[in-house]
């Protein structure tokens, strides 16, 4: 609260100043606004205005500019997924058949039609043994079978093989157009930043000449302002030395009308018996000051009485109020001694 209330005394003391500095200041009161401050003040908030415009087209233009790269990274991104997607799919047609699999006996929609007659060999499983159709060691197909494992094994790893190529044929494609899309796009972006510097730089350029132009301008006023000036003073000075008033022409200060019989601006002197009343009138008005000057001083013995009346009961208040601050305050370093022991406890 006493923070605020000196903010706000403050702050009533700074207003009081300015409105002081506007009623005492001769030139606003007499002449008036300065236009020419107002004007300067309003163009260069007009190039402060043009300046911002041209920052927000320059953003703009930025955010454009990214908006179309990160569209073109977008739909590049889909196309390189799309042949991704694609080639695992000719892959899987090409590469991954289904009866090149193992296990392809098992689902295979042909199997009745493959399916063997009911005796054809000797060592046909089918065979039971009252049949009679199989005895141990009389195995006729062992050679021709493990002769067409071996090839089996031969094709699935020759095929192993040739799709492990393929697979790495495809990935150093794929790494190829990607080192070819990054070169491009870094390519694109350099060139962007460049135009980009090129712009700045005919901005930069613009403002230059602006306010060199600006600057002139101002100059070339500031000289025919001093050379009026000047003038003025000299016409001012020659009326001055050629008039009556330097001069001191008594007949100046002779009135034209009964109702202003002397003129005031050009009057040189007074008579004995205009002194006389004069000083009789000046007598009169030190009685009166002085009577004045009495009534003014016990005026103001009676403020500075109140005046310590009221500092003194404002001091016992200060007192009081830090006398409670304190204890107020010991309170709270208790609590907050008492809330850190428990805090460390825990």
């Amino acid at each position: 609260r006493d923070l605020d209330e000196a903010a706000a005394r403050e702050l009533r003391q700074r207003r009081e100043l300015q409105r002081r500095e506007r009623i005492f200041n001769t030139r606003i009161r007499t002449i008036g606004v300065d236009k020419d401050a107002l004007d300067a003040q309003v163009k260069e908030k007009k190039i402060k205005e043009a300046i911002e415009k041209a920052r927000h087209e320059q953003f703009a233009h930025e955010m454009k500019k990214n908006d179309k790269l990160i569209c073109l990274l977008d739909e590049r991104q889909k196309n390189e997924i799309k042949e991704i997607n694609r080639a695992f799919i000719e892959f899987h047609k090409n590469f991954q058949k289904p009866e090149t699999r193992r296990e392809f006996d098992l689902n295979d929609p042909q199997a009745l039609k493959k399916d063997l007659p009911a005796r054809v060999s000797d060592d046909d499983p089918r065979c039971s043994e009252s049949g009679m159709q199989k005895f141990e060691g009389e195995d006729i197909n062992s050679e021709k079978r493990k002769k067409f494992q071996q090839e089996q094994l031969r094709e699935w790893s020759l095929q192993q093989q040739k799709d492990v190529k393929n697979a790495l044929a495809d990935q150093k494609f794929e790494d190829d157009l990607y080192d070819k899309f990054r070169i491009e796009l870094d390519r694109k972006i350099m060139e962007e930043q460049r135009k980009e510097e090129e712009s700045r730089r005919i901005i930069c350029t613009a403002t230059k000449n602006f306010n060199k132009i600006q600057a002139a301008e101002l100059d070339y006023k500031n000289e025919l302002e001093k050379a009026q000036k000047i003038k003025d003073d000299m016409d001012e000075i020659t009326s001055l030395l050629r008039g009556d008033l330097l001069n001191e022409n008594p007949e100046q200060a002779i009135g034209r009308s009964g109702k202003h019989p002397v003129l005031v601006d050009r009057w040189k002197g007074m008579t004995q018996e205009q002194l006389m009343a004069i000083r009789e009138a000046q007598k009169e008005q030190v009685q009166e000051k002085l009577r004045v000057r009495e009534q003014e001083r016990r005026t103001d013995a009676e403020w500075d009485r109140q005046r310590l009346q009221a500092a003194r009961t404002l001091l016992l208040f200060e007192r009081q109020q830090q006398r409670e601050n304190r204890v107020h305050r010991q309170d709270l370093d208790d609590v907050n001694a008492v809330l850190s022991e428990e805090q460390k406890a825990k």
